[in-house]
């Protein structure tokens, strides 16, 4: 039965029974309305994964590049001082004299050089001068000759044993590095593996069955609800497919060979040394005090003074070859252009004279020194006997360290006596008196070279 709308004007007791009549209407509703029965199924199991596949076989390694090529050798160390030289000048052994050899060599003043034809025609003789631009060599009387005659071919070198090596040349700078080699080609990939089988897929969970419906519920009261259905069970996981094999990795590229080594050069041959004849060589005087200073006098004096030893060879004490050297050193003054001469005497036989030889401009405390070598040639009285001497006079410029001086040679076979007592005596003479003009002597040693 339909329940009315309420009116406006009820009294209470009318709207109180509207109220409970809505009320029983609404639990009516509620009982005859039932809940649902059963749950849902179960759901079926999952199926197994297929297998992974294999993988593929790695590429070949690409080829190694060519090696870069090599850095350029350095620059050779200089050179040392050269004296080894030839000439085919004409002179005969035993005398001084001139001859041309090699130009650009480091002869100087005074060195004593050997000047051999072979190994038994040689002398040794000392530099009076040298022009290295020309390669005009000039040198005094030998005080060692071996052998004799006139030759054309000449070896000529500096004399005494040979000097120790001279340092290194600085080293050659680093070569420039080769280019690198370009990279060898890329090897190819392998091929992919094979797929693994799919796994089975799992079977289906049975549904569960449908609730009943509940029954209605009568007027007045409220139906109880259906129970809920149970849940089907989870169907199970299917297993994993088994993993593919890895693929085989590729070969390695080959390497590329390296280049071949330049060749090395061959060494040159060492240099022969000359053969030099024996010597006897001893001091026979040393002059232990300065000299008589020579000044203001035109006379000539002696620049010889006391010392140990003796300056005399006695009556048939010379044998050929017998050789001798003297060197002297002192200081000496002079003024503008002053000649001075220079004597060598045996006795009252004169073996050495320079002449009067100008000094040039002032000299003021110069150091000079003076070397003169004798050899014997022949033995006997006057006019068979015979001797060679040669001098060399120097002295320093003190204002600009400039070497000045003269030479002078003479063979005397006419009054030169073996027979008798000889004494040495070395003397100075100046060509005009001055007080400006002085010279004396303060070191002497005469020694037996041969």
């Amino acid at each position: 039965m339909a329940i009315p709308s309420r009116q406006i004007g009820w009294s209470t007791t009318d709207n109180l029974l509207w109220e409970i009549s809505k009320q029983v209407e609404e639990l009516g509703c509620v009982v005859a309305c039932g809940t649902s029965g059963g749950g849902s199924g179960t759901s079926g199991s999952s199926g197994t994964s297929g297998g992974t596949g294999t993988s593929g076989s790695a590429g070949t390694s690409g080829l190694t590049g060519t090696s870069g090529s090599s850095g350029v050798t350095g620059t050779s160390g200089l050179s040392g001082d050269m004296y080894k030289t030839e000439s085919v000048s004409s002179f005969t052994l035993g005398t001084g004299g001139t001859i041309t050899v090699g130009t650009g060599l480091a002869y100087t003043v005074a060195q004593d050089v050997i000047i051999a034809y072979n190994s038994t025609n040689h002398q040794v003789s000392m530099v009076i001068s040298y022009d290295s631009g020309t390669g005009i060599l000039v040198f005094g009387a030998p005080s060692e000759t071996t052998g004799s005659g006139t030759y054309s071919d000449w070896t000529v070198n500096l004399n005494g044993a040979a000097g120790g090596d001279g340092s290194s040349g600085t080293s050659g700078s680093s070569g420039v590095s080769g280019t690198s080699g370009s990279s060898g080609v890329a090897g190819t990939s392998g091929s992919s593996g094979t797929s693994g089988a799919s796994g089975t897929s799992g079977s289906s969970g049975t549904s569960a069955s449908s609730g009943s419906s509940g029954s209605s519920g009568t007027s007045a009261s409220s139906g109880t609800a259906g129970a809920s259905g149970t849940s089907g069970t989870a169907g199970a996981s299917g297993t994993s497919g088994i993993n593919g094999t890895s693929g085989i990795a590729g070969t390695s590229g080959t390497s590329a060979s390296s280049g071949t080594a330049g060749i090395t050069g061959t060494a040159g041959t060492s240099g022969v040394s000359p053969t030099l004849p024996t010597t006897i060589s001893y001091g026979l005087f040393a002059q232990t005090a300065n000299s008589t200073i020579i000044t203001n006098t035109t006379v000539e004096t002696s620049l010889i003074n006391g010392g140990v030893g003796t300056l005399t060879v006695p009556a048939n004490g010379f044998s050929v070859g017998d050789s001798f050297r003297a060197v002297f050193g002192g200081l000496i003054n002079a003024d503008n252009n002053q000649t001075i001469r220079i004597r060598v005497r045996a006795g009252s036989v004169l073996l050495l004279d320079s002449g009067l030889q100008n000094l040039g401009s002032a000299v003021t405390n110069d150091v000079w020194s003076l070397n003169i070598d004798f050899t014997i040639r022949q033995i006997g009285a006057a006019g068979v006997a015979s001797i060679v001497a040669l001098g060399g006079f120097h002295y320093t410029k003190t204002n600009n360290a400039s070497v000045q001086g003269f030479g002078f040679n003479v063979v005397n076979n006419t009054t030169f006596d073996t027979t008798v007592s000889n004494t040495l005596d070395v003397t100075a003479q100046w060509g005009a008196a001055s007080t400006g003009n002085n010279i004396y002597s303060d070191i002497f040693i005469l020694n037996k070279t041969f």
